[in-house]
């Protein structure tokens, strides 16, 4: 008798291992794609940039897509994943954006040799995923331009929503527009500090 239970729990051991084995992984990025390349910018009127540090609350920084189900519930989806840490992606896609909204150069890891520069941080608060309803992406960021032995700051702080429909891969589509949003705020105020114009912060 013992023996034939212990067949059986081996039997149903091994049928849960085969059905874990088979549920499919989907994996998902927030880098933009090559449906919109990035513009030829002349060298002499790019602005150089790179993206330093790059912080997510702890608790979205998993591998996982955390997505909320209504009120307080939130759920951790273990077969819809992102295919690079969190705040890499969000990282990877920034860079992307600005290059395009500068328009400019990513020279991150390259040695600036005493050229204008512009250093971006941004510390996301928020990263709200709402399947059908809303991507939201709230943070505080700040630019350094350097140009010769001057150095300018500007901090400032945006709240994006985006509305998404149904499905995860809208829902990454609506951070990827988050994103992009962000970058275009970026650049207005990048833009102002490299011509030594009074920049401000937009508004929201």
């Amino acid at each position: 008798m013992m023996r034939h239970a212990t067949a059986l729990l081996a039997v149903i051991a091994a049928a849960l291992l085969a059905a874990c084995a088979s549920a499919p992984l989907h994996y998902y990025t927030l880098l933009p794609g090559s449906a919109a390349p990035a513009p030829v910018v002349e060298s002499a009127t790019a602005i150089p940039f790179e993206v330093l540090t790059v912080n997510v609350p702890a608790q979205v920084d998993r591998p996982q897509l955390v997505v909320r189900q209504g009120g307080q519930s939130v759920a951790l989806l273990e077969g819809e994943r992102w295919i690079a840490p969190l705040a890499d992606e969000v990282r990877g896609a920034l860079a992307a954006d600005l290059a395009r909204a500068l328009p400019g150069r990513d020279v991150g890891g390259m040695a600036a040799g005493g050229k204008p520069l512009l250093q971006v941080s941004l510390d996301v608060r928020r990263f709200d995923s709402q399947p059908g309803d809303h991507a939201l992406i709230e943070g505080a960021w700040q630019l350094r331009w350097r140009q010769g032995g001057k150095l300018t700051t500007q901090a400032c702080t945006s709240r994006i929503r985006a509305a998404v429909g149904p499905g995860y891969d809208a829902l990454v589509q609506g951070h990827q527009q988050a994103l992009e949003q962000l970058a275009e705020q970026m650049a207005g105020v990048a833009r102002a500090l490299a011509s030594g114009q009074p920049a401000a912060c937009p508004e929201g």
